[in-house]
């Protein structure tokens, strides 16, 4: 199967080669499938939200893992002709000519008339012992996608970046809230009356240890040795780029609130040409909705590129 989906001396090169596969990913495939174009899916398999057990707020796919959600979406997708999928590591992308060429690690080389990177990003998590093996089950980044599963609940927010205090005056909506400044981050003047208000607590003594049974929280211990009973958690990581391909390609790059992004206008098209991106690799509003919505732009405006800008169907 490998062998055919990489391009040969006797077979024509890839209408648009998408590169991650996940809600971004798969989204724009369907565009492109739909439209009768030659797009290969290649993915490594690490999505951001493999660490979380259920998907919440994607409308009519809401409770389910998200690896079935994908699995579902390639399965449809497998029903195209011109689709094809290539479970793989992308190492290196260039352009070549008229073509973009994409290395795959021990697998060859694909080629395309377009990319789109849906390459996602990385989440680099605070340093606070206890944390890392609760990712995604009883630590959390988003309260949207977390908050209604661990409502009325004493809910602690470790601040990680100057944003952090916002997040604290969200998340109280969902519980009431303890608000870690790690000795950083102190809501400013303009947020202090919206913490009184909600009594939002603030615990200025870092946060050091997420305590707690297996998975479960039950308190976060400061530095100052002060034990502060919490049952979630609630932190922004900072991320980065998980994918070279954007800098190999040399796309601009833009420092986003959170970490690096790679620069898209409003209809996915990156600095480069014949390159678009999309999902939480352009947008720090990380959310299964709208990476498959950006998706779906990337997918459409490629295929317009390939009607608009010479790129004939054969």
């Amino acid at each position: 199967m490998t062998a055919s989906l990489l391009d040969n001396a006797d077979r024509p090169p890839h209408d648009v080669i998408i590169i991650g596969g996940s809600f971004a990913g798969v989204s724009a495939a369907m565009q492109l499938a739909r439209a009768r174009r030659r797009v290969l899916l290649i993915d490594a398999g690490l999505p951001r939200n493999r660490f979380v057990e259920s998907a919440h707020g994607f409308l009519g796919q809401d409770g389910r893992a998200p690896r079935e959600i994908i699995g579902t979406a390639l399965s449809q997708l497998s029903a195209y002709p011109t689709f094809g999928f290539l479970a793989g590591q992308a190492q290196q992308a260039r352009r070549n000519g008229a073509f973009f060429e994409v290395e795959l690690k021990e697998k060859g080389v694909a080629r395309g008339r377009r990319l789109i990177l849906a390459t996602g990003v990385g989440d680099a998590l605070p340093e606070i012992a206890g944390l890392r093996e609760r990712w995604g089950l009883s630590i959390f980044s988003c309260p949207y996608c977390h908050g209604f599963e661990v409502a009325d609940r004493r809910l602690g927010v470790i601040a990680n970046h100057p944003m952090s205090a916002h997040q604290a005056v969200l998340v109280s909506d969902w519980g009431p809230t303890v608000y870690f400044t790690q000795g950083r981050f102190e809501p400013d003047e303009d947020l202090l009356p919206l913490f009184r208000a909600r009594n939002i607590e603030v615990e200025y003594s870092p946060a050091v240890e997420i305590l707690g049974t297996g998975t479960a929280i039950e308190a976060v211990r400061s530095a100052n040795g002060l034990t502060v009973p919490v049952e979630a958690v609630f932190t922004a990581p900072r991320t980065y780029l998980t994918s070279p391909l954007a800098e190999q390609l040399g796309c601009r790059i833009e420092d986003g609130p959170l970490g690096p992004l790679i620069s898209v206008d409003d209809q996915k098209r990156t600095s480069i040409e014949g390159v678009f991106a999309a999902g939480d690799v352009t947008s720090m509003m990380a959310n299964a909705t709208m990476a498959s919505a950006a998706g779906v732009m990337a997918g459409v405006s490629a295929h317009r590129s390939l009607v608009f800008d010479g790129g004939a169907q054969g």
